[in-house]
């Protein structure tokens, strides 16, 4: 039987009708590690409650609530700033091992319901439930079960979108924030984008939106309205997504993370960074959440990587193995600084993001013990510092966090 012309084209539709068909949720915790602070001491509730950083004003901001946010309080802000800002804000230590624990129990209330969970973070998901509405009840009445359950059970709110796809269901659970749900179908979905202001689109920052402003484009649909060849010919080959995102179309699957194959944690400046000591500031405190999930889940790195992206969004990454797998936050401190300042060559370029990810995950239980001949010196210090500082963080939330000052190993 011969080739029918018309067979790609029957088939390609019928591929766009099944993913307009999928029903994808996006699950976002309102303002989530300031969130649990609250539910642990009530009497924060309504309070700008600051999360990273001292009242002295040294360290990062890592969280801000919502009460906060209305200073201008935002994450990757000095403390000092947000002291600034927000004078009367409650200065709270990260306590990474209790957000863990009940991002944990978020993670089982979405798997009550679907397999198909993909953590973009510890407090946001994709869930896709498209293949359980027969079980469940269509798609917005499961976010919304979702959405009860995690109050009702945990104590804490979370913003839920509903969507065909993943673009337009993480849009909508961003569009009525904080405890919102948002419908998005896809009947609904080019009214709604076209008159969304650019900045909505997914990978467009102050650098990109002010280049499009200049080339007169201020929505989404202005940006429809430009020919392919003249939106790759302006801002690059990668600009041309934009405009399928802009129609709504976004077919990427929900891939669900079932055994962890890195463990990072990354932030975007809301404004683009070029100081070396703040810069340094904020690696430290990513490579602090690192190290501490890490020894929570009993896991050690064999692998480090550097991620950054400067303000024209290119990208680059830095990676390099650690001469054994490792939990230590000096270790892996030491490295991610060393990549940073001699790896990454961004010179004096201000940058937008910074991440940092732990790969080549191996057991603790199951990892071969190091030869004490080869132990560095003072690393079981580091050790015993290290189970101190997460026994005494999970307790307590004291604020108790390593010195910034370099370290007192020879870097290599």
């Amino acid at each position: 039987m011969g080739d029918d012309p018309r067979r790609g084209t029957l088939m390609a539709q019928e591929s766009g009708e099944r993913a307009w068909n999928r029903c994808i949720l996006h699950v976002d915790m309102d303002a989530f590690y300031a969130a649990v602070e609250v539910l642990d001491d009530p009497s924060l509730r309504g309070r700008p409650v600051i999360v990273g950083g001292t009242p002295e004003g040294r360290g990062v901001v890592s969280a801000a609530s919502y009460e906060a946010r209305a200073f201008g309080v935002h994450s990757a802000m000095s403390a000092a700033r947000a002291r600034q800002l927000c004078p009367d804000g409650v200065f709270l230590p990260g306590r990474m091992e209790r957000y863990v624990q009940i991002s944990r129990l978020i993670q089982a209330v979405f798997r009550d319901y679907t397999p198909l969970v993909e953590p973009l973070s510890i407090d946001e998901a994709f869930l896709d439930v498209t293949g359980c509405q027969r079980l469940f009840g269509p798609g917005p009445v499961i976010g919304r079960r979702i959405k009860a359950r995690i109050r009702d059970e945990i104590g804490l709110t979370a913003s839920v979108g509903t969507a065909p796809n993943k673009f337009l269901a993480k849009l909508a659970s961003d569009l009525d924030k904080p405890d919102g749900f948002v419908v998005v179908t896809a009947a609904e979905a080019p009214a709604l984008l076209a008159a969304l202001p650019i900045e909505r689109m997914w990978g467009v920052g102050k650098v990109s939106a002010a280049q499009m402003h200049a080339f007169g484009i201020r929505t989404i649909g202005d940006l429809l309205a430009v020919p392919a060849p003249a939106v790759r010919a302006r801002f690059g080959d990668h600009a041309v997504r934009w405009l399928d995102l802009g129609r709504g179309i976004d077919d990427r699957p929900v891939v669900p993370d079932h055994e962890a194959a890195s463990i990072g944690n990354e932030t975007t400046f809301a404004e683009d960074i070029a100081d070396p000591r703040q810069l340094q500031d904020i690696l430290d405190l990513l490579v602090d959440k690192v190290g501490r999930r890490l020894r929570a889940q009993g896991l050690l790195a064999g692998t480090l990587t550097l991620k950054a992206r400067y303000p024209d969004f290119t990208t680059p990454t830095r990676s390099q193995g650690l001469p054994h797998p490792t939990d230590s936050t000096v270790e892996l401190r030491d490295l991610a600084r060393r990549l940073l300042a001699d790896r990454l060559g961004r010179g004096h370029r201000p940058l937008r993001l910074l991440g940092v990810t732990a790969s080549r995950l191996v057991s603790r239980d199951g990892a071969p013990q190091q030869a004490d001949l080869f132990t560095p010196e003072g690393s079981d210090r580091d050790r015993r510092l290290d189970r101190i500082m997460d026994q005494v963080h999970g307790k307590f939330g004291a604020k108790l966090r390593r010195g910034a000052a370099t370290s007192r190993r020879k870097t290599e």
